[in-house]
């Protein structure tokens, strides 16, 4: 099964426009997924994925109560790259402190706003607190996958237990 090497992940992480979906788990047990915007920032503070929730938004809510989250990056054109954490969510800043991170909010709307509008979006929703959360994937338990590239093998690229016993992707 082909896996992004960390050189890889990290342009893939930090190609523009790639939404993230994050789950939470609701107080009632149930899970709710939400897909977002997100920075991945390699810093002297860890490996670290950071996303904004806005004060009046479910998962937030979620957050605060259980930190727990599972992160889902993926493409829909080949090679199908994915990366998929799952970890506990560190509240970096909560609301109200929106000026003490403005700057990585603004590297954040521009991974996803063309450059020429990514500041009068900031302003227009300035007034709307937000906090950040980061998961270091240091930390985190991490999975990636890809399709085979070009004069990679293409047979038995599913991990292992999914194969028939004695078929070309079983070692068994």
């Amino acid at each position: 099964m082909p896996v992004l090497s960390r050189s890889e992940r990290n342009a893939f992480l930090a190609e523009p426009g790639i939404l993230m979906r994050v789950a939470v788990v609701r107080g009632d047990g149930s899970p709710l997924v939400t897909p977002i915007w997100f920075l991945h920032e390699p810093d002297e503070e860890g490996d670290c994925i950071y996303f904004t929730p806005r004060e009046k938004s479910e998962w937030f809510a979620c957050l605060k109560h259980d930190p727990r989250v599972a992160l889902c990056i993926d493409e829909q054109p080949l090679p199908y790259r994915k990366v998929i954490a799952e970890g506990k969510a560190e509240l970096v800043f909560d609301t109200g402190r929106d000026d003490e991170w403005r700057d990585r909010y603004r590297r954040i709307t521009r991974r996803y706003v063309p450059p020429e509008a990514a500041e009068a979006y900031v302003q227009n929703t300035i007034e709307q607190p937000r906090a950040l959360y980061r998961l270091d994937l240091n930390e985190a338990r991490v999975k990636t996958w890809r399709m085979p590239l070009e004069g990679e093998a293409q047979e038995g690229i599913w991990h292992e237990r999914y194969y028939r016993r004695g078929t070309w992707g079983s070692s068994r």
